[in-house]
């Protein structure tokens, strides 16, 4: 399926409204229609909540005073497990950039255990499995306010939230796969901070609410339609797409049947350049992402269609996502684990 510049575009005066109770919609990616638990869910059990108005005065109260104590450069310290990837490389130069500190400690594998990596000219040190944990407590423990940024590799995910659980230090979990539920249920029973999303790039994350409202507002509208999901990653992407399982599942409850097992998956470059339409400067770092709707007597079709090149959109989301979860830790707030939709909410993005 060739890619088409082909847009979807439509107006309308209407408002859609929703309740403030959906433990069903969860930003995650699932693999039927099995009703999700309100700890993942895309909304949560408050209200929406309107746009903050500033008023100028000259008080603050203390959660302005929190607000401004997790601006980047107040003591929140990152250690970035997968810093030799390019994803992991992307979000220290982004921290750095936002001032954030950056501890020069990794988690590899065992092959990558010992080795030096420079960015931003600072060199971090790669330990590999078998002393994670020392390091880890070593680490935190020079590092009270610390957070993990997660960009592994999918089969590390469940070993990796285990381990951050047993140590007790809050994680951004960037890396798409291994087993959700375990996942969340690892990270409630102990009880810890954390940020857990397959897609942190805040408009791609908008678009996603946006496909979960219409699915609930509007179930069954598109039954009977076939769909076509193409995505197009780099050739190092070994999963496939976490946002287009999450899209596909809103489709699904629109009312089309489809198996996650029939997304055409395009990890050849030449395809990317010649099919897709990638450009070559960005070959080694994309995400293409097409969803073709056909009705039964194939005389109506609706395409949607959403294409990022380079990185710099999930590494800027995933310092906002640390410098959110850092301001709910000294918050203590009650809620524990959160998705990129809390940090969309929260309105304080950089």
């Amino acid at each position: 399926m060739a890619a088409t510049t082909n847009w979807l575009t439509a107006s309308s005066s209407v408002f859609l409204t929703r309740s403030a109770v959906n433990p069903r919609l969860a930003f995650a990616s699932r693999t039927n229609h099995t009703p999700c638990r309100s700890r993942v869910s895309f909304l949560g059990n408050e209200k929406r909540r309107l746009p903050v108005v500033l008023s100028m005065t000259a008080e603050e109260g203390p959660g302005e005073a929190v607000v401004k104590s997790v601006l980047p450069g107040n003591g929140i310290s990152i250690m970035v497990n997968g810093c030799s990837g390019k994803m992991g490389k992307a979000v220290i130069k982004a921290a750095d950039s936002a001032g954030v500190n950056i501890v020069p400690t990794s988690f590899g594998s065992a092959a990558e255990a010992g080795q030096t990596v420079e960015v931003c000219g600072k060199e971090i040190t790669v330990h590999g499995p078998e002393e994670r944990e020392k390091v880890l407590s070593s680490v935190f423990e020079k590092h009270p306010e610390l957070i993990v940024v997660d960009y592994t590799i999918p089969s590390a995910v469940n070993g990796n939230a285990e381990l951050y659980s047993k140590v007790g230090v809050p994680f951004v979990m960037g890396t798409t796969g291994g087993d959700r539920n375990k996942l969340y249920e690892t990270v409630e029973e102990a009880k810890i901070y954390a940020v857990i999303s397959p897609q942190m790039g805040k408009q791609v994350v908008a678009f996603l609410a946006a496909m979960e409202i219409m699915a609930e507002q509007f179930p069954g509208a598109f039954a009977g339609y076939s769909l076509e999901v193409m995505e197009s990653h780099q050739a190092s992407k070994l999963d496939a797409s976490g946002t287009a399982k999450a899209v596909i599942s809103c489709f699904q409850e629109l009312g089309v049947s489809y198996d996650m097992d029939q997304i055409q998956l395009i990890r050849d470059p030449k395809q990317q350049v010649e099919m897709v339409g990638v450009p070559e400067e960005h070959v080694s770092g994309h995400a293409f992402h097409l969803y073709h709707l056909t009705s039964p007597d194939k005389t109506v079709s609706f395409e949607f269609q959403h294409n990022v090149c380079g990185r710099s959109i999930y590494a800027e989301g995933t310092v906002d996502a640390v410098l959110f979860l850092a301001k709910k830790i000294r918050l203590k707030a009650e809620q524990r684990i959160y998705n990129m939709i809390d940090v969309l909410r929260e309105g304080n993005m950089r």
